[in-house]
């Protein structure tokens, strides 16, 4: 099944196990090729939420927040107007910030302390990501607008996309 045909197979709704594995196996490939050699942070982070943004179908919100001084700031991202800065420990981005570690969050109206951006989204995935030291200088926000779009296979290749493009 080639990339347009999984596209095609999921509009609508979650892609299925192997619907998804291509379609970041796709996304990786098409990033590996775009971001060879380029150090520039906000073009690797542009560059990623746009391919993601356009290759996953269950993607209603994507982007950064990036870690400047003490608080995550939007951008690059791709949909719906975003909150603006996010505090250190506060709602799903703020905890993946403070526990380094990934969060998946099945339903966000349960999540204690969930900022709401947008009344439409329903799941969360927010993965850290670290410069080449290992420090997390940003986070990779992404929201659906459906429940339980996220599962072990989102967050295992958006883990290997963290490691793949470590930023600068």
């Amino acid at each position: 099944m080639s990339h347009g045909e999984a596209y095609a197979v999921v509009k609508g709704r979650v892609p299925r196990e192997e619907e998804k594995v291509l379609l970041y196996q796709n996304a990786r490939n098409a990033l590996t090729a775009m971001l060879e050699g380029e150090t520039e942070s906000v073009l690797v982070m542009s560059s990623i939420v746009a391919v993601l943004h356009q290759s996953m179908p269950h993607y209603f919100w994507s982007g950064f927040y990036r870690v400047i001084e003490n608080s995550l700031l939007v951008g690059p991202y791709q949909g719906t107007p975003a909150c603006l800065r996010i505090r250190h420990g506060k709602g799903v981005c703020g905890t993946a910030w403070a526990e380094k570690r990934t969060v998946v969050v099945a339903d966000v109206h349960a999540f204690p302390g969930h900022i709401a951006c947008d009344a439409r989204s329903a799941s969360e995935i927010v993965v850290p990501w670290r410069n080449r030291k290992g420090e997390v200088i940003a986070v990779l926000d992404i929201d659906s607008d459906q429940k339980e779009a996220f599962d072990a296979i989102d967050e295992q290749w958006l883990e290997h996309l963290a490691a793949s493009f470590p930023l600068l």
